[in-house]
């Protein structure tokens, strides 16, 4: 089968855009269930900080280890229906989840959900550009909101419905698994239909490299976002695991308050996300993604030592300028190497995950052994390191020239 190029159609289709957002919503929203229970879980089971992160990282690490794989054979054979298929293993990971006696049935749970991530990413980023009609940032920054919402919905709904109804709770979300099922099958049609329509001429236009950028300066490129991509993920981490511990312990807010202030980071994280790909498109990537990380470190400097006003308007604020990066940062890297967004988008959202994952047991482990306020001070410095992203080429100036 010939593989289809994200520049096929002739313009941006809105319809797929909102489609594959939405189902971005409904996984992110049931992946973002996860971190949402653990302290449900950490008072039923009497989990340490450490076991905690353990779990976490299974999640993560099966979210991110098959991502690179999945996308690099999509881009030599596209399978349209590979999406409904993986949201297949998080259903049964969701079940699994919600009836867990113990710990180990716990990791088998996540691990399934992760699986069903893994699949997921590489191919829906494809499938956001093959209808972006040329806007790639655009594109991505709808599919990638839709991601964001749903994170930030997780933490509600465990507020709403598993914090009050425990753990067998979670099963309710088998039916929002069963809805993405169905759009990711009719989503499979429509990229069934471009499939067919694929022509060797579109293949090789999009196979063209960017002018005046050797394979040695795209290494580079590739390596610094690799480093900034571990900066905000690190610190996102901190922030999506522990902001409730953060919350509980320094000023002894209840377990569904704290709930719904991480609601707010991460509804600010979807709202940032939203506006960094147009902006990208606009101005040039580089300067969103400068900004974006870089931009987020005074605030998150601050964060660790404020009152609770102040510490929920600059968890806010964090969330909507550090969040704009990553559709800048995946777009950026299809464009240094076109032709392969399955294989750029699986490595780059299997790096989110994978980052996350380890972030989140180092944070743990480090929290055990010092104190959740600690990890927190330790953790407002990762965003300095959104410097290196003036050292990336620009890539908008050179397709001018």
């Amino acid at each position: 089968m010939k593989s289809a190029s994200p520049s096929l159609t002739a313009g941006t289709v809105y319809p797929i855009l909102l489609a594959i957002s939405l189902s971005h919503l409904l996984n992110d929203m049931m992946q973002s269930v996860i971190p949402a229970v653990y302290p449900l879980l950490k008072e039923k089971f009497g989990f340490t900080f450490a076991q905690i992160g353990v779990i976490t990282l299974v999640f993560q690490l099966t979210s991110s280890i098959l991502q690179p794989f999945v996308g690099r054979y999509a881009d030599r054979r596209p399978r349209p229906y590979s999406l409904a298929v993986g949201m297949c293993f998080t259903l049964v990971g969701l079940l699994s989840l919600a009836f867990a006696p113990g710990f180990g049935t716990i990791l088998f749970a996540v691990g399934m959900i992760g699986w069903g991530s893994s699949v997921f990413h590489p191919e829906s980023s494809r499938v956001a550009q093959l209808a972006s009609g040329g806007q790639k940032g655009l594109a991505q920054s709808i599919f990638q909101v839709g991601g964001n919402a749903g994170a930030a919905l997780g933490p509600l709904l465990a507020a709403l419905i598993v914090i009050p109804f425990g753990q067998v709770s979670i099963g309710c979300f088998a039916l929002t698994a069963l809805l993405a099922i169905f759009l990711l099958v009719r989503i499979g049609n429509w990229f069934r239909r471009q499939l067919v329509v694929a022509t060797d001429r579109a293949s090789a236009a999009a196979a063209t490299p960017l002018p005046g950028l050797s394979r040695r300066k795209v290494r580079k490129a590739l390596l610094i976002l690799t480093l900034l991509v571990f900066s905000k993920y690190f610190y996102i981490a901190c922030m999506t695991n522990y902001f409730t511990f953060f919350l509980m312990e320094k000023f002894s807010v209840t377990v569904s308050g704290a709930q719904y202030c991480l609601f707010a980071f991460l509804a600010a994280s979807a709202a940032g996300t939203l506006i960094g790909g147009p902006i990208g498109d606009r101005y040039g990537r580089k300067y969103v993604i400068w900004g974006s990380i870089l931009g987020a470190a005074p605030f998150t400097l601050l964060l660790p030592y404020v009152s609770l006003p102040w510490t929920i308007v600059l968890a806010v604020i964090i969330g909507l300028v550090i969040s704009s990066a990553f559709s800048a940062i995946v777009v950026f890297a299809t464009d240094l190497m076109p032709g392969k967004v399955g294989m750029i988008a699986g490595v780059f959202f299997g790096l989110m995950f994978g980052l996350g994952g380890i972030g989140s047991a180092f944070f743990g482990w480090l929290a055990d052994r010092t104190s959740i306020e600690f990890i927190f001070r330790i953790s407002t410095l990762l965003p300095l390191l959104g410097v290196v992203a003036g050292f990336l080429p620009n890539i908008a100036t050179k397709r001018m020239g």
